[in-house]
């Protein structure tokens, strides 16, 4: 049984091809933006390196922001009930998922990796990775420079403003005020924490927590995370993926309820044109 997932995310698109319940391959590219074309590209990236067409898998479950613009996926399933499966299936002690993406933030309370409850921030870019990236700009830091200093740091300076545009401000007053970089990025990973478990606690956080999207990559935000909650949290081998793991799975389940299996699909093949 040949399945694929696909997740067209709001700053990264990922594709998971499965073989008899196993990844035989993924593929992470940038969205960009043209959805249609990221989607044709990322598919045929992942089929070629497991060496197959498009008319050999079974079943294709689009995801994500962009899963309406999936012209070959056979059936679109939320991001949220996706992830929520994804997990499941690797962590199968997973309550409470923590969705750190681009541009918005979930909560998803699961059980058995199906979705009980779920909350989501995304009016305001402070609570999403990409504030995190304009942060690192802002300083002239990159990414991995930034987590390094925060965890390094033996105190911190608060940042109070839960808005985008007056943490932004508020970073700037500090800098100015000749505060180092380290106390700086320390607040503002332990602001940033505080700000999911916010959204997290209206769902109520039970343990096994595990954080994912690519916002969960900042161990210094882990960090922060583990020290306000009291306890460790857990993390998938790629974050990024989870996503497109959980449609792929769901679209097996498609398959066996179907109970048909061996290339049955009609469409065409993956064209990058």
């Amino acid at each position: 049984m040949l399945t694929g997932g696909i997740d067209i995310g709001s700053t990264m698109t990922k594709a998971v091809v499965m073989r008899d319940g196993e990844i035989a391959g993924s593929e992470i590219t940038v969205t960009g933006a043209e959805h249609r074309r990221t989607a044709h590209l990322v598919m045929a990236a992942v089929l070629e390196r497991v060496g197959l067409k498009l008319d050999d898998l079974d079943f294709i479950v689009g995801t994500g922001y962009g899963r309406l613009n999936i012209p070959f996926a056979d059936r679109q399933i939320t991001e949220i009930t996706c992830h929520a499966r994804g997990i499941g299936s690797l962590f199968p002690q997973a309550q409470t998922v923590i969705e750190i993406g681009g541009q918005d933030c979930k909560c998803i309370r699961v059980r058995d990796g199906k979705v009980t409850d779920f909350a989501m921030n995304e009016k305001c870019a402070a609570g999403t990775g990409r504030f995190l990236q304009i942060a690192a700009d802002m300083m002239e830091l990159t990414l991995d420079k930034m987590n390094e200093l925060a965890l390094n740091a033996r105190e911190m300076v608060p940042i109070s403003n839960y808005c985008a545009i007056f943490a932004q401000q508020e970073i700037i007053s500090d800098l100015s005020l000749d505060i180092p970089a380290d106390v700086i990025l320390a607040g503002l990973f332990d602001s940033f924490a505080r700000r999911l478990l916010k959204m997290a606690a209206s769902l109520k956080v039970v343990r096994e927590v595990v954080l994912t999207g690519g916002g969960s990559k900042h161990r210094a935000l882990r960090a922060a995370v583990e020290n306000i909650l009291g306890y460790p949290v857990r993390l998938p081998a790629e974050p990024l993926l989870t996503g497109a793991y959980g449609a792929a799975l769901l679209a097996a389940e498609q398959v066996q309820r179907a109970g048909r299996a061996g290339g049955t699909r009609k469409f065409a093949e993956v064209s990058v044109g």
